[in-house]
């Protein structure tokens, strides 16, 4: 199978977090391809990566980064592929610089910022196969059980919790 989404991450030390990205895809039945590619320590690389991705049918790119997190950025202005930014807390300022980064792109490059750390990576997944399933029903139908999947489990918890306050 071929990989549909690129994961790109500044550093080796991202993978904690970015993993969960990862996880979320391959629960959707997405394959992906992961990456370390700095966009300052191998500028030359990063772009290669993001200019070559459409060709080699990735349809997405999610990238982590934290501090001044111009990866996302970076990837944007090579790529026409949506591409879908990560903060991730690195440095003294948890996460909120790499926020503001991925965030206050220039018009017309267009980067969708997640939440900083792993509940971003894990929502980066997600929403990139909810952009794989605009044009796949394998993965529409994957995003459609995990979204029944999410609704069941807070049920379940509305009914435990029900029976806690009964007494039961």
């Amino acid at each position: 199978m071929t990989a549909k989404v690129l994961i790109l991450m500044g550093s080796d030390s991202d993978w904690e977090v970015m993993s969960e990205a990862r996880k979320s895809l391959q629960e959707m039945g997405v394959e992906s391809d992961v990456h370390v590619s700095s966009a300052h320590r191998t500028p030359e690389r990063t772009a290669a990566l993001a200019r070559e991705a459409a060709g080699r049918g990735i349809r997405v790119i999610i990238c982590g980064a934290g501090a001044a997190a111009h990866l996302s950025g970076v990837v944007a202005a090579e790529s026409p592929l949506p591409v879908l930014g990560v903060p991730l807390a690195s440095s003294d300022l948890s996460g909120l610089d790499a926020l503001l980064a991925t965030a206050q792109m220039p018009s017309g490059v267009p980067v969708g910022t997640l939440a900083i750390g792993k509940a971003g990576a894990r929502n980066a997944g997600l929403l990139a196969a909810r952009i794989l399933a605009l044009s796949d029903p394998e993965v529409a139908a994957k995003v459609r059980e995990q979204r029944a999947r999410m609704s069941q489990e807070v049920e379940a918890k509305d009914e435990a919790l029900q029976k806690r306050l009964r007494g039961e």
